[in-house]
């Protein structure tokens, strides 16, 4: 079926895109995976190419565009070559939404500009050891100055994408104690620079898949955030968590939808040239029948897609839509994934193959961004259950 989601801007985009991430990634994407990262260069073309600023307002140097399909095309094109733009997806994808929504003009003009351009890096900072999808139970702290100058911010955060090469991050930090009525009031949000005293990055984890992005554990020593970085108001940083969940949740969901078309795209490639028994491995019907009922599965998540697509930029997707939708999309992706490896035998097993990757890569969607069972609960509550 032809897909009506995209018009001819968006069309025009996925080829100038295609054309740079065959240009500029894949012949240097080994070499990111074997250093666990994309080098902090890279972001500087991905700002010249416009790739950072298509959602930032014309006056501070985007493009001004209000659609999250030009970000969805992003997701499909590196899945279809195997590869991925790092850390970077962070920095448009998770917090250009809250710069946009709750930065004041005043700190629009200062940080804008630059996160345009990829001078200025962005990442967020929620999770902390222990606390995992529980939000509300963060432990670390940001106390005002006496003088009312400054916070003192002091804790940990892990898993943080991007956190290697960010210059700013989005830190949650809690300003005052939860009530008794509301466990999620007394958070609030800062946006730290990284040279600041006390700010540390710790270890580079070692994932099992997404091995060019740079995630990290971060640390904060008494670090002094000036007041006029706190982004929005005090103690309600949880609510403004909760307002960009379904278009995180949605990108994750188009994301995975890419990754499992392309994991068709490889399992067909490799079967057709794959000869046993002096034949090839797609003459065979069971290969045949493995594929099409991959086939029907992602047809089904490219339709959920595209109508979360177009109910997102008609500011109606709700939560549980958005939920169900990451659901589904990265439930029928692992499935997928799972029996297109298995068509390439031994070889699905070995790194240098781009299914590999992918079958690695994969499996954090049902995890980020919101547990599956997490999603299930979304769902079932939305349900009147």
């Amino acid at each position: 079926m032809r897909r009506t989601v995209y018009n001819e801007d968006h069309e025009a985009f996925r080829d100038t895109l295609r054309s740079f991430i065959e240009a500029e990634v894949v012949p240097v994407y080994d070499e990111w995976l074997a250093a666990g990262q994309a080098p902090r260069e890279f972001y500087y073309k991905l700002g010249e190419l416009g790739i950072f600023g298509i959602e930032v307002p014309e006056e501070f140097g985007g493009a001004g565009e209000e659609s999250f399909k030009y970000q969805a095309i992003i997701s499909e094109e590196c899945a279809r070559a195997g590869v991925s733009f790092g850390g970077s997806g962070v920095h448009v994808a998770l917090c250009l939404p809250y710069l946009k929504a709750y930065a004041t003009e005043d700190q629009k003009k200062r940080w804008l500009p630059d996160f345009v351009t990829g001078t200025t890096m962005y990442a967020i900072a929620m999770t902390e050891p222990g606390t995992g999808s529980d939000l509300a139970g963060m432990k670390t702290t940001a106390k005002l100055s006496a003088d009312g100058s400054h916070y003192v911010l002091n804790g940990a955060k892990t898993f943080i994408t991007g956190g290697v090469h960010a210059d700013r991050v989005i830190v949650c930090a809690r300003t005052a104690a939860p009530t008794p009525e509301d466990r999620r009031f007394g958070i609030s949000l800062f946006v730290v620079d990284t040279t600041s005293e006390g700010y540390a990055v710790g270890r580079k984890l070692d994932k099992l898949g997404l091995r060019t992005s740079d995630t990290a554990e971060l640390s904060f020593t008494d670090v002094k955030v000036p007041v006029e970085d706190l982004l929005g108001e005090e103690n309600k940083g949880f609510a403004y968590l909760g307002q960009n969940l379904p278009q995180e949740r949605l990108g994750i969901a188009v994301g995975a939808y890419a990754q499992a078309a392309a994991a068709i795209r490889f399992a067909k490639e490799y079967v057709q040239d794959r000869t046993v028994f002096g034949k090839t491995v797609a003459s065979f019907q069971n290969t045949k029948f493995e594929l099409a009922a991959c086939q029907a599965e992602v047809d089904a998540a490219e339709a959920v897609c595209d109508r979360a697509l177009e109910a997102h930029d008609a500011g109606e997707l709700s939560a549980a839509e958005a939920a169900s939708a990451k659901l589904f999309c990265t439930e029928v992706a692992s499935r997928v994934i799972d029996r297109c490896l298995q068509l390439h035998g031994g070889y699905g097993y070995m790194n240098e193959y781009p299914i590999a990757r992918l079958y690695a890569d994969n499996r954090v969607n049902r995890i980020y961004g919101g547990t599956s069972e997490v999603m299930k609960m979304i769902i079932a509550k939305n349900m009147g259950l």
